[in-house]
């Protein structure tokens, strides 16, 4: 069991949290992104470490970390607009382009940001090649924009009974995790459907249904982000 939390330990100290398409650079002032609807789960995690959302928890999230980022937006360098829901028809096509930046968002951390899971393809020296598809580039609510920001995070905060088994299990000598926090910031390339820039971390810190909590998740989502560096101020209670 020592053997095996080391070997955890290691590797999440050699995850990396940030990529960059090769070449990728981003000049303040000279680009439009659209900030795409914010995809938000918050919950609980059972005893058994089933994810039991809170609808209550997630109009919480969702508040808070609309107000952070309607104050990071305008600290990114360049001009930033949210999207527009009543843009017309394609509002189901655009979750579905949310979804599957979260999947790719996970195939990046799990395939190319942990160095001992590497693909052959995704090593260091191949350079940081992700997409969503250029299928992208046809909707027409996107019109006139040079790059998608999309947002997610996710938590599920551990129920008395996931707490207690925690306990139990530290005491048997068996890991068991309380609560998963995890969040993705990336910047897609609306011509081609590349990603060229992401920030993801299945261990964020932040209580999302607070005020502060929200501001620093933000914080920690845009961290990296290339352009100029967000500093929000600190929420009130």
């Amino acid at each position: 069991m020592l053997a095996l939390a080391c070997c955890i330990s290691s590797t999440a100290v050699g995850q990396e949290k940030t990529g960059n398409k090769e070449g990728f650079a981003l000049k303040p002032g000279t680009v439009k992104i659209i900030l795409m609807r914010p995809v938000i789960g918050v919950g609980e995690q059972s005893t058994g470490g089933l994810y039991e959302p809170n609808a209550d928890w997630t109009t919480q999230a969702r508040g808070h970390l609309g107000t952070a980022l309607s104050e990071a937006q305008t600290q990114l360098g360049n001009q930033v607009m949210p999207y527009e829901e009543s843009a017309g028809p394609e509002g189901p096509l655009v979750t579905q382009y949310s979804q599957l930046f979260n999947a790719v968002a996970d195939s990046v951390i799990e395939y190319q940001f942990f160095p001992g899971n590497r693909l052959p393809t995704k090593k260091r020296d191949k350079g940081f090649e992700w997409a969503v598809g250029p299928g992208i580039a046809e909707l027409k609510s996107l019109e006139g924009a040079d790059y998608a920001l999309f947002i997610s995070t996710h938590d599920e905060y551990g129920s008395t009974g996931r707490k207690m088994l925690q306990i139990v299990g530290m005491l048997g000598g068996i890991g068991v995790t309380s609560g998963v926090h995890q969040g993705y910031a990336g910047l897609v390339d609306l011509k081609t459907g590349e990603l060229v820039w992401l920030n993801a971390d299945r261990q964020m810190g932040g209580d999302v249904r607070t005020p502060e909590g929200a501001q620093k998740r933000i914080r920690q989502l845009l961290e990296g982000f290339p352009g100029k560096p967000v500093a929000l101020t600190t929420a009130q209670p």
